[in-house]
């Protein structure tokens, strides 16, 4: 839920960390997106869709670059770092921002350094707020809704807010003169690793060398390794930023979750497809004409159809009635949840969705990730500060025990069996999963989104969660749930050991 808005396998990227009462829309230093393609509308140019049938329109917004003057890695100069980041994401940059500010020599290695990100990130306004970077969030929903079913919505007081790339990326970057981060344009091939040093080769022939390695890049591309079967979950799900003729939602409201599927009243196939496997609608909308639309499967295993996905956005578009005049964006989400950790130690260190703290239940990943590159920082510089230099197997151990204390790896634990739980879960059972979650004390429930619920807090959520689940809940819960409980109480007992 990540859209519960970033990352990713092959063609894919990850979007998300995405998935009251009425009051007026916050204000930010601008209310509406910064597109890079103009409003301005000439009617003998747009190509718009039938009702509901968006596909054979192209995105029409190019990914743009920052207009920055970075300091670049010379490869006449020695090629030594104290920490080598594989990748720009949001996390290789916030873990870069926060290791040099203890001196540290820093360098980000990645092909595509300046471009925009691609996904589109939502996040809830506390959990930014409480980083110091809601002035990152270009629009401010200050309510959210679920929609269980036709007739039962959920009027969330928690607000939501879309992260603006540009302005997040900008922040990231304009301490990295000061603290001598240098940068490198290329793509890491290979990594080699020595006692108490590691040599990266990139394709552009140059070869780097650091006392750590952090692995910051995409799923498809890691050097990160695993010693169990990785038996992931998958979030996938297809999203568009359009200008439509109108829609149905109010705009001060973030739609987080719309379960309805009276639009597949008419596609039997569909329909009988999505009692078993169900998809939702998250949607933006930022103005009358102008909104985010995603169609997300919460989590499946094996992954839903991509094909599929579309369709049944289409069809539920065209049930409410939306017309498609312009796809600005579009974004392909392929999230793996759930699994092993990778291997803990060892010699490559990892951050961002390759370190596995996307959450195992919902897909966020991005503000979590910004939470925990600080803690990661101060382990690298208890090992590389001024005053010390410890590196090899104890800075291993170090860094990885800094992101993944036995504490938040049990919490992990439980979190997968939350997600082991959706995943056999029907239509009627899921609706009745997220009636009765958010239905609980709002500690709870913010709690569990933003993985900030200790391991016996998590004890008294699921007891609480059980106690609001109706009758028929419970049965599917207690029917369906026996092997996903064995199997994490044995991962616990493995993990305590």
């Amino acid at each position: 839920m990540g859209t519960l808005v970033g990352p990713v396998l092959s063609a894919f990227t990850t979007s998300k960390d995405r998935p009251l009462f009425p009051s007026p829309t916050a204000s930010l230093p601008s209310s509406k997106p910064h597109l890079t393609t103009s409003r301005k509308i000439h009617h003998h140019e747009i190509n718009t869709s039938r009702f509901g049938n968006f596909l054979h329109l192209k995105p029409e917004s190019k990914p743009g670059c920052l207009d920055s003057d970075l300091p670049w890695f010379n490869p006449s100069d020695r090629p030594c770092f104290d920490v080598i980041i594989i990748g720009t994401g949001p996390g290789g940059l916030r873990l870069a921002e926060q290791v040099s500010q203890y001196g540290i020599k820093v360098c980000c290695v990645d092909p595509s350094l300046l471009s925009f990100w691609p996904n589109n990130y939502g996040v809830w306004v506390d959990e930014f707020e409480s980083l110091g970077l809601v002035e990152c969030l270009d629009k401010i929903w200050p309510m959210t809704c679920v929609y269980i079913d036709d007739h039962k919505t959920k009027y969330l007081d928690r607000p939501y807010g879309r992260v603006s790339r540009k302005i997040l990326k900008t922040k990231l970057l304009e301490n990295y003169v000061s603290n001598s981060v240098k940068f490198h344009k290329a793509k890491v091939w290979q990594v080699k690793h020595e006692e108490f040093e590691s040599t990266i080769q990139c394709d552009d022939g140059s070869e780097l060398k650091a006392s750590l390695i952090v692995d910051a890049s995409d799923f498809s591309n890691s050097f990160v390794e695993y010693d169990k079967p990785r038996n992931y979950g998958y979030q996938i799900a297809h999203g568009i930023l359009a200008e439509v003729d109108s829609h149905p939602f109010d705009l001060d409201k973030m739609v987080l979750m719309d379960w309805r599927d009276s639009h597949l009243g008419n596609e039997p196939y569909f329909r009988v497809n999505n009692s078993k496997l169900a998809t939702f609608l998250y949607a933006m909308p930022f103005d009358s004409n102008l909104i985010f639309l995603e169609e997300t499967s919460l989590v499946s295993r094996p992954v839903l159809s991509y094909s599929e996905i579309k369709r049944r956005m289409e069809a539920r578009l065209r049930h409410l009635g939306i017309r498609v005049r312009r796809v600005i964006e579009d974004e392909k989400c392929l999230i793996p949840m759930g699994g092993p950790l990778p291997r803990i130690p060892q010699n490559v260190m990892a951050i961002g969705g390759i370190s596995r703290v996307v959450h195992p239940s919902t897909g966020y990943m991005v503000a979590q990730t910004m939470a925990l590159a600080p803690l990661v920082a101060e382990a690298i510089a208890e090992c590389l500060g001024s005053t010390r230099m410890i590196r090899g197997r104890p800075l291993y151990h170090k860094v990885w025990n800094g992101l993944w204390p036995i504490e938040r790896r049990l919490s992990r634990e439980f979190c997968c069996f939350g997600m082991e739980t959706l995943l056999k879960l029907d239509l009627v059972g899921t609706r009745n999963f997220f009636e009765a979650f958010f239905d609980l004390d709002p500690y709870y429930w913010h709690g569990f989104l933003s993985s900030r619920l200790s391991l016996h807090e998590l004890a008294s959520f699921s007891l609480s969660l059980f106690g609001h689940a109706s009758n028929s809940s419970r049965l599917d819960i207690m029917s369906k749930c026996p092997v996903p409980l064995v199997r994490m109480l044995g991962n616990l007992a493995l993990q305590v050991i």
